[in-house]
C-alpha cells in the first residue's frame, strides 16, 4: 500500500525528469581583461558588465529577461501562487503608535498597499493622513526611507529612496500644518536625521562621483547640519572630509534634551570611535568618548550631562555604561547593566531600560531602573523574538512585538510601572500558526562547533526525504536571524514546504566572538556551517538533495554562491539574491570597502588573495559541472551590492554548466537592494522563486493539491 501510494504521488505531482524545453541562453560576450594579483593573473571575461550605464549592458539584461520570463511563464502553477501570496498579504497591518507633539503617529498598510501610509490623531479626533508613501510616484517604486520629527514636533524631515537606490532625497515639514517648507535636499545617503531641537537637523552624506552613482566607489561620508530656512548648499560639514578624518561611515546622535551631539565614525562595517559635543557652545571641541575602531560604542539615553552607553568595548555580548560629560572617555566608564553570557540589546523608555537577551536566538526581556536595578522579567507570550520598548522618558506607556517564524506579529502594550502586558493589536489574517510548528536542534559543523538551526513546518508532517525545504541562511556583519513571521513562508509552508533557517558564524547570536568566527580568514567556517545545517536535514529525513533548495541574500547570496559551487550535489536548487559574488573586485564599488572588516580584500596580501579567490562564487565555476536549478536575483538600481556581481556570476554559470537544469537570472527594474520594494512585486518575486524552486523538484502542481488527490 505504501508504494501505491507513493507511486500515486510521482504520476500526480511530480516526476523524475521534468519535461522542459531545452533553454537557449543568451550569448554573452566575453571581453578578457587579466588583472595581477602579486604576480598571479587572473581574467575577467565579463568586465564590462560593471558599466550600468552602457547600451550593451542594457540590451544583456533584457535579453536575459526574456529568457526568464519566458521559462518562468510556463511554469503551471506560478500564477496559483501569486493568487494565493496575494490573498495571504491582503489584510490590515499595523506599527506600535509614537508620540510627537500633540499627535499620536503610526504606520499601517490596508492590505495589498504597496507603501505604508502614515497616519495621525490627536486625542480622540479621526486619523488622518500624514504622508502617503503611494502618492509618491505611479508605480510605487518611490518609498519612504525615514522619518524624524523636532524635539516638541512642530517640523519633521522624511526622507525618500527612488526605485531602490541608497541615494535619498529629504524633504521637510511644518508637521502641525502637514505642509513643505523649504527646499527639498538632495544626494543623501547612509543617513539618518537628527534634529537639534527645532533648529534644524544633522545627516550624512558623501560627494556625489562623477561617474555612475550606482556602482562609482563612496567612501568618504560626511555629517552636516541643516538649518531650517537655508539652502542646502549652505549646509554646515561637522566632521569628515578631510584626508586625516577619511571614514566611509559617520552617524550622529542627539540627546533625548537636545543638549549634546554624539558623532560615530567607521572605517568598516564592525568598530567606530565616537565624540561628543556641547550644542550650548557655540564652536564647542569634540571630546573622545571611544578611541577605540576595533569595538562599538552608542549612545541610548541621557539624563543631564549623565550619558548611557552601549559598548562592547571589554564585553563581547555588550553591556551598557554610563558616564559624565566632564568624564565622558571610555577609562571613565562604570557598568550599569553588565556583560553575561547571553548578547545583549537594550533599549530605553519612560525611564527604564529593557534588556533583551538573546539566549540561542530566542528573546528573554529584562527591565532595570536608571541605576541598574533588576525591576522583573518581561513575561512574553511565547518563545520567539520580542522587540520594542522604545520611547520618551516622560510616556507612561510602551509598545513592543512578538513574533516567531509561525506565528504573525502581535503588538502589546506595556505598562512599565506594574510589568504587565496587555494585546493591543493582532493582525486577521488568513492563516491559522496553530497548524504548525517550530523546533530548535542542534548540529555539530565540520569542525565540531554546535550550530543552532530552527525548522519550521506543518504540524504532523513525515520525515520521509521528500519535503520540499528551504534552508535559509546570512552568517555575516554580526547580524542575527531571530524568528519572525514572513507572509511569503508561510505560503510556502501551506504546500508542505519546511522553512529552516541556522545561525551561522559571522552572525551576532553569540556575540563578538561568534562573528569574528565567521570573517576573513575563517569565512570558510560560515560556508562549512550552512553546508552541515544540509546535511543535518538530509540525514534526519526531513529532505533529500533533490528537494533541498538554498537562499540567502546579500552576504547571503554569497553564502549560497559559495555553497553551490563547493558541493553542488548537495541541492536541487540554488537562489543566490542580490549576492556579493565577485569576491576580488567587491571593495571597488560603492560603499564596499566597508565590508573588508568581514572579508579582507585582495589587495592586502597574498596570502588573502589567495582565500578570497578560493571561494569567491564568480572565480569558482568549474566547467563541466553539473549544477543545481538557479535563480539569481538582482535588481538594477542594486547601488549596495552593484548587479554586475550577479550578472558575472550567472555569465560563468552558463558557459560553464552541465546538464538539464537551468541557470538563469531575474533581474528586477526599478528596485534596489531590498529595502522600499513595492508589495506588487515582492509578491511577482516570490510567485516567481517559489514557482521556479518547486517545479524543479518535479512538482507539476502545487503540494499540497497533490495531496488532496491523494487523500480524495
Amino acid at each position: 500500500m505504501r508504494f501505491f501510494i507513493y507511486t500515486l504521488v510521482l504520476s500526480l505531482g511530480f516526476s523524475c525528469s521534468q519535461s522542459t524545453e531545452s533553454l537557449t541562453y543568451p550569448k554573452t560576450q566575453k571581453v578578457p581583461v587579466v588583472d595581477t594579483y602579486f604576480g598571479k593573473e587572473v581574467t575577467d571575461n565579463y568586465r564590462w558588465l560593471e558599466d550600468d550605464n552602457s547600451n550593451e549592458t542594457k540590451s544583456w539584461v533584457k535579453e536575459q529577461n526574456e529568457v526568464t520570463f519566458s521559462y518562468l511563464d510556463k511554469i503551471p502553477f506560478r500564477n496559483e501562487l501569486k493568487n494565493r501570496l496575494e490573498q495571504l498579504w491582503n489584510f490590515q497591518k499595523l506599527t506600535a503608535p509614537f508620540e510627537e507633539g500633540d499627535y499620536t503617529y503610526y504606520y499601517k498598510n490596508d492590505g495589498l498597499q504597496n507603501q505604508y501610509v502614515v497616519y495621525r490623531k490627536k486625542d480622540d479626533t479621526e486619523e488622518e493622513v500624514f504622508l502617503d508613501p503611494n502618492s509618491f510616484s505611479e508605480d510605487g517604486t518611490t518609498s519612504l526611507a525615514g522619518l524624524s520629527f523636532s524635539k516638541n514636533g512642530t517640523f519633521a524631515a522624511y526622507s525618500i529612496s527612488e526605485g531602490g537606490s541608497d541615494w535619498r532625497k529629504i524633504i521637510v515639514l511644518d508637521a502641525v500644518k502637514n505642509s513643505v517648507i523649504g527646499d527639498t535636499l538632495v544626494d543623501i545617503k547612509f543617513s539618518g536625521i537628527q534634529w537639534q531641537k527645532e533648529a534644524g537637523f544633522f545627516y550624512s552624506s558623501y560627494d556625489k562621483p562623477e561617474g555612475s552613482e550606482l556602482s562609482e566607489m563612496t567612501d568618504q561620508h560626511k555629517l552636516y547640519f541643516h538649518k531650517l530656512g537655508t539652502p542646502q548648499s549652505e549646509d554646515q560639514i561637522i566632521y569628515g572630509g578631510t584626508p586625516e578624518e577619511k571614514h566611509r561611515y559617520i552617524g550622529a546622535s542627539v540627546s533625548e534634551d537636545g543638549n549634546y551631539l554624539f558623532i560615530y565614525a567607521s572605517k568598516t562595517t564592525s568598530g567606530n570611535i565616537s565624540y561628543v559635543k556641547d550644542l550650548r557652545i557655540p564652536d564647542s571641541p569634540l571630546l573622545p568618548v571611544d578611541e577605540d575602531y576595533s569595538t562599538d560604542s552608542y549612545l541610548l539615553h541621557s539624563e543631564g550631562d549623565t550619558f548611557f552607553i552601549v559598548t562592547n568595548k571589554e564585553a563581547p555580548n555588550q553591556k551598557l555604561v554610563r558616564a559624565k560629560f566632564s568624564k565622558v572617555n571610555e577609562k571613565y566608564w562604570e557598568d550599569v547593566i553588565p556583560e553575561t553570557e547571553h548578547v545583549l540589546s537594550v533599549t530605553s523608555g519612560a525611564g527604564y531600560f529593557f534588556a533583551n537577551y538573546m539566549i540561542d536566538a530566542i528573546s528573554q526581556v529584562i527591565q532595570f531602573n536608571l541605576e541598574g536595578d533588576v525591576m522583573g522579567t518581561v513575561n512574553l507570550p511565547g518563545i520567539g523574538t520580542a522587540r520594542g520598548w522604545n520611547g520618551k522618558k516622560e510616556q507612561e506607556k510602551l509598545y513592543y512585538s512578538f513574533t516567531n517564524y509561525h506565528s504573525p506579529g502581535i503588538i502589546y502594550e506595556f505598562d512599565p510601572k506594574s510589568n504587565t502586558s496587555e494585546k493591543y493589536w493582532s493582525p486577521d489574517i488568513d492563516f491559522d500558526p496553530e497548524k504548525y510548528v517550530s523546533k530548535q536542534v542542534f548540529y555539530t559543523s565540520s569542525d565540531g562547533t554546535k550550530v543552532p538551526m530552527i525548522i519550521t513546518h506543518k504540524k504532523g508532517i513525515e520525515y520521509n526525504g521528500k519535503n520540499p525545504t528551504i534552508l535559509y541562511g546570512y552568517g555575516g556583519f554580526n547580524i542575527s536571524l531571530q524568528p519572525s513571521f514572513s507572509i511569503a513562508n508561510a505560503v510556502w509552508m501551506e504546500q508542505g514546504g519546511v522553512y529552516a533557517v541556522p545561525n551561522l558564524r559571522g552572525g551576532g547570536e553569540y556575540g563578538k566572538e561568534w562573528h569574528k568566527a565567521g570573517t576573513q580568514m575563517k569565512k570558510q567556517n560560515v560556508f562549512d556551517d550552512f553546508i552541515a545545517a544540509a546535511e543535518y536535514l538530509i540525514s534526519e529525513q526531513v529532505t533529500s538533495p533533490e528537494f533541498l533548495a538554498l537562499r540567502g541574500g546579500s552576504n547571503g547570496g554569497l553564502l549560497v554562491g559559495a555553497t553551490m559551487t563547493q558541493r553542488p550535489e548537495l541541492m536541487k536548487v540554488a537562489l543566490p539574491a542580490v549576492g556579493v559574488l565577485d569576491m576580488l573586485r567587491y571593495h571597488k564599488f560603492t560603499a564596499g570597502a566597508g565590508w573588508s572588516y568581514d572579508y579582507g580584500t585582495a589587495d592586502d596580501s597574498e596570502e588573502m588573495f589567495d582565500y578570497l579567490k578560493g571561494y569567491s562564487p564568480v572565480h569558482n565555476v568549474k566547467k563541466g559541472t553539473y549544477y543545481p536549478a538557479t535563480l539569481v536575483t538582482t535588481a538594477d538600481h542594486d547601488d549596495r551590492v552593484v548587479p554586475a556581481h550577479s550578472f558575472k556570476f550567472i555569465s560563468e554559470l552558463q558557459d560553464k554548466h552541465q546538464g538539464q537544469n537551468p541557470v538563469l537570472i531575474r533581474i528586477e527594474t526599478k528596485a534596489g537592494h531590498g529595502a522600499g520594494t513595492p508589495v506588487s512585486k515582492r509578491i511577482e518575486q516570490f510567485a516567481d522563486i517559489f514557482g521556479f524552486t518547486l517545479f524543479n523538484m518535479g512538482f507539476e502542481v502545487l503540494p499540497n493539491k497533490v495531496k488532496n488527490k491523494i487523500k480524495g
